[in-house]
């Protein structure tokens, strides 16, 4: 595919893109996408040409405790934001900048102001600690870092010079919120191309280190015209709730992309069980719901569906969501789930069903724009009712930052997502299982070699080894497999200590809920270790309903 010229000065994730042979097919088969101007600032299309159509007084962002954002507000800020970073900070387009926050409306000004001045955002959860920021940083290099005041100091630790950290919503003279309130109105977004990378989006990957995904400013005008419209079908008075962070795709789309480009508003929420998101919703008018099985699993526990009952839509991504959940809420208030799978290489959802579409257990179909098949262990595509690795084709594909593992991602143009699904005659496809060391508990992808890696640090393990262990609650939890030190004991106080030692060492979801003392593990005559033989293990357990 032929690249469009581009705006950046800085040349560098332009540089780093994959080779060319190692590219996907992309497609834009829809009108939608093939209308998308060459020059495109996706942070003007989202605000901007909005407040053309709608005006610039229509509520764009909330918080639970009161906080309402203009449109014209977000432009204001996001333009005063922009300036900060060239005027103040030097950024120059293609700079990259981290951005480290929790879902708030600062969060989302400073996300367009990045887009605005043509730079590059990195996008990081808020939870990571600086052991998982380093390999991030040292593998996008941002320049400045846009951090929330209360979540500085994992990012003061790396302590790279040529990071500038600033810091977002504290008192200091030295504050974004003080350097944007000192800034005159108005910016001129920078021309960037269609083609410029707009993000770098970190992903949890299966061999523990970290993939960086690269999206373009197309990109984000593509997951609109494919999921955005033909599924999800916004309308300009939704109030729509998520729980992802912003930094995971899933959140961005639909609290960023999706109500910005129709004209919605978003109920930003930085922390909330899911009982206390049931009640949010009620509260705040919330229209569309978009959160993980596992929190519409545990707000029917609470007996919070009632809250649920004035919602038009909800969302279910991030894992499967069980039958009997999806029927519970139909039967109880009438609520349909829109159920989808996405990935962060293609930025949001591929595969779903909404309204009559929908049927009970399967996942979906290809939402229109995308195609979908199922490949067996040869590459070859293979018919009906035969298990195989999903593989997808659309508008996005999968571009990793200068990375060997694009090669097992894309194969023969396609995007293999490292799932293993079935489809039927009618074209509607079924999850099975994650085809690789991948853990997706309560819709986080948890990488096993990173949280193996964060055990073996602990002074009284040997060694260890970490798989999915299914569970009703979550869909998997974390189950860590352990040998001991010689002469150390292993008994509770150690598997506590285990699950703190992790938790203060990487982001604190990722601990193992679980932790099994063993002798040895087992491993193969090369002496290579045997998941399998554990995950054989714990879900047979799991089949026969026995408690370790």
């Amino acid at each position: 595919m032929r690249l469009l010229p581009s705006a950046h000065v800085d040349t560098f994730t332009r540089d780093h893109l994959p080779p060319p042979e190692l590219w996907p097919t992309i497609e834009l088969t829809l009108p939608a996408l093939q209308e998308v101007p060459d020059t495109l600032n996706a942070a003007t299309a989202l605000v901007a040409d909005t407040i053309a159509r709608a005006g610039d007084d229509r509520v764009a962002l909330r918080t639970p405790d009161g906080v309402a954002w203009t449109y014209g507000y977000l432009e204001r800020t996001s333009d005063a934001v922009a300036r900060v970073l060239v005027q103040d900070l030097g950024v120059v387009p293609g700079n990259r900048v981290l951005l480290r926050a929790p879902n708030t409306p600062w969060t989302v000004a400073c996300w367009l102001g990045v887009l605005k001045a043509g730079a590059v955002v990195v996008t990081t959860f808020a939870a990571l600690r600086a052991r998982e920021l380093g390999p991030i940083v040292e593998r996008t290099g941002p320049v400045v870092a846009l951090v929330d005041h209360r979540w500085t100091e994992d990012v003061a630790e790396l302590a790279v010079p040529t990071l500038r950290l600033v810091a977002v919503g504290g008192d200091g003279p030295d504050d974004l919120v003080a350097l944007a309130a000192a800034k005159p109105g108005g910016f001129t977004p920078v021309p960037t191309s269609a083609d410029d990378v707009a993000l770098l989006c970190p992903t949890s990957g299966s061999t523990g280190v970290p993939k960086i995904t690269m999206h373009t400013h197309r990109d984000l005008l593509a997951i609109d015209a494919t999921f955005g419209r033909h599924v999800l079908r916004l309308e300009p008075d939704d109030v729509v709730a998520c729980t992802a962070p912003l930094a995971f795709t899933f959140g961005l789309g639909m609290l960023v992309v999706f109500p910005l480009l129709v004209g919605a508003s978003a109920l930003l929420v930085e922390a909330a069980t899911p009982p206390q998101v049931a009640d949010l919703v009620a509260a705040h008018g919330v229209t569309v719901l978009a959160t993980a099985p596992t929190s519409y699993k545990q707000m029917i526990r609470a007996g919070k569906v009632e809250q649920l009952r004035d919602l038009r839509v909800a969302v279910s991504a991030g894992e499967h969501i069980p039958a009997h959940t999806w029927q519970h809420l139909r039967d109880a208030i009438g609520l349909e789930v829109v159920d989808g799978i996405g990935s962060t290489e293609l930025l949001h959802i591929f595969i779903s069903a909404a309204g009559a579409d929908i049927r009970p257990g399967a996942t979906g179909r290809p939402v229109p724009g995308w195609r979908a098949t199922i490949l067996d262990p040869t590459g070859q595509e293979v018919g009906p009712g035969v298990q195989g690795r999903l593989a997808v084709v659309g508008p996005v594909g999968c571009r990793y930052l200068d990375d060997e593992r694009q090669r097992a991602y894309v194969q023969h143009g396609w995007n293999v997502t490292g799932d293993t699904f079935v489809v039927d005659e009618d074209g509607y496809f079924t999850y099975c299982a994650r085809a690789d060391d991948m853990i997706v508990s309560s819709g986080y992808n948890i990488g096993a070699p990173e949280v193996e890696a964060a055990i073996d640090t602990h002074p009284a393990v040997a060694e260890a080894a970490v798989v999915a262990k299914p569970d009703a609650e979550r869909g998997s939890v974390v189950c860590a497999f352990v040998v001991p030190r010689e002469g150390v004991a292993a008994d509770e106080a150690l598997a506590t200590g285990i699950q703190a030692h992790v938790r203060a060492t990487i982001a604190p979801y990722k601990y193992p809920r679980e932790v099994r003392f063993v002798d040895t593990l087992p491993r193969n005559t090369n002496g290579k270790l045997q998941h399998y033989r554990l995950r054989q293990q714990v879900e047979a357990e799991a089949a026969e309903g026995v408690s370790p």
